[in-house]
């Protein structure tokens, strides 16, 4: 998650008082309502987070100047995987997804353009078809839980211990304040808020949990840079205007995506091809 973020071409604006409210408030209003989505899963979840993929994927077209009717089938796409997962099994769902990345891809370069939008596909599908494949296992709350919070310590760690320590830049060229100590910080803040999770829900072994935790910190980190990468490449500062305080949809989950799809892999790949949810938590 994108917090200092700032573009190659636009100058760098301090967060004023105002501005900290707005940020706080959106909070406070928005983490309870996707926590309730959260735990009731089922087809609320489903639908919620199809419509969060199908945003993601809006403003990613309009970063990177792709929307036109290629983006629209991409769109298409993106809402039949979701429903595979649903009616089908995941894997067709994921295939769905690639099968749509390669056409919506020779589409765009048969009307001469980049492919970029192919790779929104992939940056907006896989990870809702992983978050959707999760939730829906026999461990899915307690998978889902481990990932958002493992998600949002690593962004505040990362903030806060930046902020406080400083130190050698993280990688200047893409993001100019994020630090070593702060990726550090967020490393040990993701793994502690899963350890968190299992001993409150009395599922897998903590220290276990904590340890494959890290992946995924180091993940939510990797997906944040990447979004700022992308950013600064078109000379974008934030990716949308759609939550007040904190840009686009894509600037709160930029590190969510990228670690929901490497819990699904780890999971996936525990459980011997089965339920992800339960290799998550190595039982």
């Amino acid at each position: 998650m994108s917090r200092d973020d700032t573009s190659g071409t636009e100058p760098e604006k301090p967060a004023g008082p105002s501005n900290l409210v707005t940020r706080v408030v959106s909070a406070l209003v928005l983490a309870p309502l996707f926590l309730f989505v959260v735990w009731y899963g089922s087809w609320l979840f489903l639908v919620v987070i199809a419509v969060a993929g199908l945003l993601v994927l809006d403003e990613w077209s309009r970063i990177t100047h792709s929307r036109d009717f290629v983006a629209l089938f991409a769109a298409f796409g993106l809402v039949a995987a979701v429903a595979g997962v649903w009616w089908s099994s995941n894997f067709y769902a994921a295939m769905f997804i690639v099968d749509t990345m390669i056409i919506v891809g020779l589409l765009s370069l048969l009307s001469g353009r980049p492919p970029w939008i192919a790779l929104g596909v992939l940056y907006a599908g896989l990870p809702v078809i992983a978050l959707s494949a999760l939730r829906l296992g026999d461990n899915g709350l307690w998978a889902v839980a481990v990932v958002v919070a493992l998600t949002w310590a690593t962004d505040i760690a990362a903030y806060f211990v930046g902020r406080t320590l400083g130190g050698p830049k993280l990688w200047p060229a893409v993001s100019p304040k994020k630090t070593w100590s702060g990726a550090i910080g967020g490393l040990a803040g993701g793994a502690l808020a899963a350890w968190a999770v299992s001993m409150i829900s009395g599922i897998g072994a903590p220290l276990v949990v904590a340890l494959v935790a890290l992946p995924l910190s180091v993940a939510s980190q990797l997906g944040d840079l990447a979004e700022s990468a992308l950013k600064r490449h078109f000379g974008v500062k934030d990716s949308g205007t759609l939550i007040p305080g904190h840009g686009g949809i894509m600037d709160r989950v930029d590190g969510l995506l990228a670690a929901t799809v490497a819990a699904y892999a780890i999971g996936l790949a525990a459980s011997g091809g089965g339920d992800p949810s339960l290799g998550l938590a190595m039982q």
